[in-house]
């Protein structure tokens, strides 16, 4: 039984209670009941306060409430018993047989489980990333990677459409720049002083040679554009490939010139003009972001006629508003914090409402360790690690697993030998052992012949404290997939996994699952099996929301 079955059944004694003219709820009976795992494992299997949170709405005792409800729950099937504590609070375990169902439904749901649809018909839009295209991805990019992926499949699994975009900053001084750098290491040269550094230039440089052997007998201005436009092709097909080894790809590849070719910019002011939002002043064009909470006006057009980078961000806002998305979800790095508040006035300046419309999430920096020191360093990209370099360090299951694993706000220290650490204190490595141990018993049950049949097991075998456990792990699944994608936090997945693989180890123990020599298999040892099955099915979906391979064997 599922903490959202026993939330129905609470909804439903509600319901009779009110029926029956013993409660008066004038706000009707509540849609859902919050039920909870208790922290003392012998207070029950769950537990609620909703006589707590009703009675004074009620005008009732809450003990006596709460003592109605346990009543009519003991009636239904699957509620063992149902004590009342404290001032009101509900105590409530679960009827073996209806605790060992669960096993069955998991199974039938398949990859299913854990996923519901409330999010469906919502579009959003999750920008991530977003790096120039003059280098290669860095170690800041690759949190983003994992990060951002994980937390679309976790949104995803909400039934909400989620279009993953990269937007590519592909105009400005730095591809100018970019193209310069790269003419001048094709003629022998050293990159201009605020140029791009790296043995990697010198590759693009000879690549693009390669390709193009005439570049180098073109006047010097049309040879700098023609270096920074193939150049540009050149390393952005590098960037696609490496994150598509990182199992990150994108939905959306956004050009921030295209907003400017497509006349979105002029587009984006008129929606200003609309609202009232937009000023002249000194020559420049101004918007009234202070008029929601920004702490000064900023400037899209200068006096000179350019555009200023807040132009383009906002012309791409407005762009993904209008093509349906609501909300639009922006994961940033730690120095864009000062970013946040003018991204939000200027939603508000288009008529939108901040933390609904649009969400921004700040991401804080991490640093690798190898043999104790940080690497800083690379020899192909200058001064910084590459996301290249990091998956043939650290391998794609790891470096996700771990950079997901912690909350986004917070630094991260990660240790190269700790992350590849083929041993249980390996957070990555103790889950997906879970995995390929719970295969190997599966493929040792049909080696005895044994069926697992999720439809004909006996469900009340799985009485035992360790099976217990393991079953309310499993169906605490769906409601930490749902929380994740709520709160934007893909690391409780990762928690989740880690704390129910425990939970199986402390389960196979002390259950035997399998019979031994001529032993015959026993109705506890097939629903043992029917378990084991459905555990690894749950792990197996967590893992995939978080974008990690879940092996049969290790």
């Amino acid at each position: 039984m599922t903490p959202e079955q026993l939330s129905t059944a609470i909804v439903d004694a509600l319901q009779r209670l009110v029926d029956d003219g013993c409660l008066s709820l004038a706000d009707g009976v509540p849609d859902t009941v919050r039920v909870e795992r208790p922290k003392v494992r012998e207070h029950g299997d769950y537990a609620t306060n909703i006589a707590l949170q009703l009675a004074k709405r009620a005008g009732v005792n809450p003990r006596d409430l709460a003592t109605q409800l346990a009543e009519l729950l003991q009636e239904g099937d699957g509620v063992a018993s149902a004590e009342v504590a404290g001032p009101g609070f509900l105590n409530l375990r679960v009827a073996a047989g209806a605790q060992g169902a669960l096993a069955g439904q998991v199974l039938a749901a398949g990859q299913a489980y854990g996923r519901t649809e409330t999010g469906a018909g919502r579009r959003l839009n999750l920008e991530f990333i977003s790096a120039n295209p003059t280098g290669p991805l860095h170690l800041g990019h690759t949190r983003w990677a994992a990060v951002g992926d994980a937390l679309a499949r976790v949104i995803e699994a909400t039934g909400t459409d989620v279009a993953r975009e990269f937007y590519i900053n592909d105009r400005g001084n730095q591809m100018d720049t970019f193209g310069a750098s790269l003419a001048a290491r094709a003629g022998g040269q050293a990159p201009p002083e605020d140029g791009y550094q790296g043995a990697y230039v010198a590759d693009l440089a000879q690549r693009v040679v390669e390709a193009d052997p005439g570049i180098l007998d073109l006047p010097d201005d049309e040879q700098k554009v023609a270096f920074r436009e193939q150049g540009y092709a050149l390393q952005l097909a590098e960037q696609r490939a490496e994150l598509g080894e990182l199992r990150t790809h994108f939905d959306v590849w956004f050009s921030e010139r295209s907003l400017h070719e497509s006349d979105a910019v002029e587009r984006g002011f008129d929606k200003l003009r609309e609202q009232g939002r937009l000023y002249e002043s000194d020559g420049a064009l101004w918007m009234r972001t202070t008029d929601f909470g920004d702490d000064k006006d900023r400037v899209l057009r200068k006096s000179d006629g350019s555009l200023t980078y807040f132009a383009s961000d906002t012309a791409y806002y407005v762009d993904k508003r209008g093509r349906g998305f609501d909300p639009c979800l922006y994961l940033l790095g730690a120095d864009h914090h000062g970013y946040v508040g003018r991204l939000r006035a200027m939603a508000a300046c288009v008529g939108d409402t901040p933390g609904e419309q649009i969400e921004v999430l700040i991401g804080q920096l991490v640093k690798i360790l190898k043999d104790g020191e940080e690497l800083k360093l690379s020899k192909r990209a200058g001064t910084i690690v590459s996301l290249r370099e990091l998956i043939d360090l650290i391998g794609v299951d790891a470096l996700r697993y771990t950079l997901i694993r912690y909350p986004v706000d917070s630094p991260l220290t990660l240790d190269v030998a700790e992350m590849t650490a083929k041993s249980n204190d390996n957070p990555v490595y103790y889950v997906q052992y879970a995995h390929a141990r719970l295969s190997s018993i599966l493929r040792g049950a049909a080696d005895l012949g044994i069926t697992v049949a999720p439809d004909s097991y006996d469900a009340g075998q799985l009485a035992t404290e360790r099976e217990g456990d393991l079953l309310r792990a499993l169906a605490e699944y769906p409601r930490v997939v749902a929380r994740s994608a709520e709160l934007r936090e893909p690391h409780r997945v990762a928690r989740y996994l880690e704390d129910t693989a425990s939970a199986f180890h402390k389960f196979y123990d002390t259950c035997r699952v399998l019979p031994r020599g001529d032993e015959d298999p026993s109705d506890a040892h097939r629903a043992r099996l029917v378990l084991v099955a459905a555990t690894r099915q749950v792990i197996a979906n967590g893992l995939d929301l978080l974008g990690v391979a879940a092996p049969e064997r290790m």
